[in-house]
């Protein structure tokens, strides 16, 4: 095409959208053509390109090619587009009589077209006086002329921003965040997306910068990049640091060209130092933080210190916590052992208090105790329907707190439900307040820094916290390892389960479990149980052996619901996206009167089982939910034109539309380890072979085998399942455990004791007054420093004077 030549266009609205990838922003649909500047005679046309969030039923104009797809037949890929403005008399009409323009009626409306014309629009945004022949007054008439400027120039932002190849929910995302001069911030410092707009990397910031034509070696791209490595690193592996030199190698490795110079580490140390100064990021003691885990840190410990200290104590006395629990051991028909008592006494005899052991140990068993034995002592209520019911109990997925629920007989939600979180942006400013007297969080290990800042800031004065969950499980997803800092912290008292009382005579899966967490290794493993077999397969036989796994399962009594295989990777022959596709079609195979919907190369059936992989509190529904599909609605079939599917979870039914399939759900007859933490199912298929090395650890081992309740069943490389059990997890880079030290030490002018791998250092605290940022953020300087003879009084006087 020339210079001279028009791109090629179509103008149309969105019928329905088949394929989106949210990695990417790549989107597959149709249009129903209004206007075309080709020689297409048809009336739709398949779009695809990268778009953001394309609505539809509404009205844009593609920019682009026609491209003949050997498989697909002709279609037009788009380079741009915008939504259609109003044009003609009776689309200007209806635009001026919308929503946006409450007082403009239709008969206005008319008037407004009739006088300006068709270009009323711009005549309007070049002249605000252009509408003062209707009399509206000037209040009315600002409003009007002000609405459409500021669509226009909404208009016009996006437009220039998907140029530059965003996609509209960036798009939308950055002008909502810099409005008019969404432009001039971007030529100034593309790379300032990286700090201030969720879903915006170093990569895409970097090729817009080179359209801008902005120098490989200009600080703002090395800023730029060393926020988004230590971004990647910290979510990535979990850790609360980046180590400095690590960080630096990074960057080079990131930054350098043949146009960057000799002196890049010396510009890198100089953007890293001005990166701090200006608070992006925090360094202390060679370490790099990310400000929002730094200060999470120092927040957790802060807030667990005013628990602590708000704390008044226990008024009961030691007969009636000893009739009490006579009471409550007939209530359960339990007798608790002495470990299990003190467990018990020491919840309700502290503020803050931390339960783990394996499974099997009775961490369910105290929990109950502990909620009927508080109110016993408290006189309280376990109504949850009365008005001073002041029990929460929480747990960080949907079928964590449903188990939890079912055991205690008392409501359990997600810790996110718990808080009115929403699971978006908005959450990183929550600043919740919670309103009960006892709270118990369960499953404890898949809490991360970031969450548990949020839920410890919302506790009130006066609460009694306790802490429930497994250490030795996989570390949350998340970065942070809360609950094994709060424990080897040592500040909190702790209970350490370790006898195992749920265990019959014939179920070896619970020994199993602890023995792999001992990291034992011995033939036994291998060896077939009544309640756990082992089969040998190479990688590529998996898929075969498991369906066959599966197909026999129902002859055991075991549903399709009650069977779970897990995975530790995504991809290979052995992997979820492969072990899902291949159960798919053995449990629900496709039948001429079955509906079918399809997303990319995922099809979705009804009877299919499906996982939730966000979280949606205005449906009721969290990440990690496992549910059925219970119908699925054709866009010819409803009035809103769009491909809908029914899922059951556990009763509530969630409809999702075609463009949430990818984000929303994914088939779940095989899911990852990590996603079936808080989980418990009858029959569990575990597949570890050797091509997921990186991924084999103990912990991941453990994990999975406390899956399952009544048959386990291992399949794969002996020398995988060996190596996991050898392979000890390293514990992440953290340091609430400093910051717990400081904040509970601080007063005390005691030494502080740091444990670290189970190693006992002592660092002396400096005896001195120098203002440093560890005394600011753990409270040791007073506020009021310096001014201690000074009243309000003096200042008012100085103020008046």
């Amino acid at each position: 095409m020339t210079e001279t030549q028009e791109k090629q266009y179509f103008v149309g609205t969105v019928k329905a959208i088949f394929f989106e990838n949210p990695d990417n922003l790549f989107k597959i649909f149709t249009i129903k053509i209004k206007k075309t500047n080709t020689d297409w005679n048809a009336t739709d046309i398949v779009i695809t390109g990268s778009f953001g969030e394309i609505s539809e039923e509404e009205e844009y104009k593609f920019e682009g090619h026609l491209v003949d797809h050997p498989k697909y037949g002709k279609q037009f890929q788009a380079e741009t587009y915008h939504h259609s403005r109003p044009s003609g008399r009776k689309a200007l009409i209806n635009f001026f009589a919308g929503d946006e323009f409450p007082g403009i009626g239709k008969k206005t409306a008319e008037k407004i077209v009739d006088k300006l014309g068709d270009n009323a629009i711009d005549k309007i945004v070049r002249d605000p006086n252009a509408l003062d022949f209707l009399k509206l007054g000037k209040e009315k008439t600002k409003k009007v002329v002000d609405q459409i400027a500021n669509s226009n120039q909404a208009e016009q932002m996006l437009f220039e921003l998907s140029n530059f190849g965003f996609g509209n929910t960036l798009s939308a995302r950055i002008y909502q965040r810099y409005g008019g001069k969404t432009l001039d911030i971007i030529n100034e410092d593309p790379y300032k997306l990286v700090l201030e707009i969720k879903g915006i990397g170093f990569k895409r910031a970097d090729e817009l910068a080179r359209q801008l034509g902005i120098p490989e070696d200009d600080p703002r791209r090395i800023k730029g990049a060393l926020i988004q490595i230590v971004s990647d690193i910290v979510n990535g592996s979990g850790d609360s640091y980046v180590k400095k030199d690590f960080l630096i190698q990074r960057a080079l490795g990131t930054l350098r060209s043949y146009n960057t110079g000799n002196d890049l580490q010396e510009k890198i140390n100089d953007c890293l130092k001005s990166l701090v100064n200006d608070g992006a990021l925090i360094v202390e003691d060679n370490r790099v933080y990310d400000k929002d885990i730094f200060e999470s840190e120092w927040s957790i410990a802060q807030s667990m210190k005013m628990i602590v200290d708000s704390y008044k104590g226990s008024d009961w006395k030691q007969s009636d916590y000893d009739d009490g629990l006579a009471k409550v051991e007939k209530q359960f028909k339990v007798q608790y052992d002495d470990s299990q008592q003190k467990a018990i006494e020491a919840a309700l005899s502290h503020s803050i208090f931390l339960l783990t052991g394996g499974p099997g140990t009775g961490k369910t068993t105290i929990i109950n105790g502990i909620v009927a034995m508080y109110a016993k002592l408290n006189d309280a209520t376990l109504d949850p329907s009365a008005e001073d019911y002041s029990i929460a109990l929480a747990a960080p997925t949907g079928r964590a707190a449903k188990h939890m629920g079912e055991t205690t007989g008392l409501p359990a939600m997600t810790i996110h439900r718990l808080l009115g979180l929403t699971g978006t942006d908005d959450d990183e400013t929550a600043e919740p307040t919670l309103d009960c007297k006892l709270l118990i969080i369960d499953e404890m290990s898949m809490v991360d820094t970031r969450l548990f800042k949020i839920l410890i800031t919302s506790v009130p004065p006066g609460t009694q916290v306790v802490l429930v969950g497994d250490r030795d499980q996989l570390p949350s997803v998340g970065p942070g390892q809360i609950f094994a800092d709060l424990i080897k912290s040592e500040i909190f008292p702790t209970s350490i389960l370790t006898d195992i009382h749920r265990q019959d005579d014939s179920s070896t899966i619970i020994q199993l479990a602890h023995d792999v967490n001992q990291g034992v290794v011995n033939q036994d493993v291998f060896i077939n149980k009544s309640d756990r077999s082992f089969i040998p397969v190479t990688s590529r036989n998996v898929p075969e052996v498991v369906s066959q796994i599966v197909s026999k399962s129902g002859e055991r009594g075991f549903d399709i619901s009650d069977v779970q295989i897990l995975a530790p990777m995504y991809r290979g022959t052995a992997g979820i996206d492969n072990l899902n596709s291949t159960i798919q079609d053995v449990v629900n195979p496709m039948t001429p009167k079955r509906k079918e919907v399809s997303v990319g190369n995922v099809h979705y059936r009804i009877k299919d089982k499906v996982v939730y992989l966000v979280n949606s509190p205005e449906d009721n529904v969290f990440n990690g939910e496992i549910g059925i599909i219970v119908g699925i609605i054709l866009a010819k079939e409803n009035t809103d034109k769009v491909d809908k599917i029914v899922i059951d979870f556990d009763g509530n039914e969630v409809t999702l539309d075609r463009k949430d399939w990818i984000s929303n759900i994914a088939l779940a007859y095989c899911t990852s380890i990590h996603k079936a933490q808080g989980s418990e199912f009858e029959m569990v298929i575990l597949p570890l072979v050797n091509e997921e090395s990186r991924m084999l650890r103990r912990n991941l081992l453990y994990t999975a085998i406390t899956r399952s309740k009544k048959l386990l069943i291992m399949v794969g490389d002996q020398s995988a399942f060996q190596q996991s059990i050898q392979d000890k997890s390293t514990a992440r880079n953290t340091t609430l455990r400093e910051r717990l030290n400081n904040v509970f030490n601080k007063t005390t002018g005691a030494k502080n004791e740091i444990t670290k791998n189970d190693e006992k250092q002592v660092e002396a605290v400096p005896d001195n007054d120098y203002l440093t940022l560890d005394k600011v953020m753990s409270n040791a300087i007073n506020p009021m420093i310096g001014m201690e003879n000074i009243t309000p009084f003096d200042f008012m006087k100085k103020v008046n004077n």
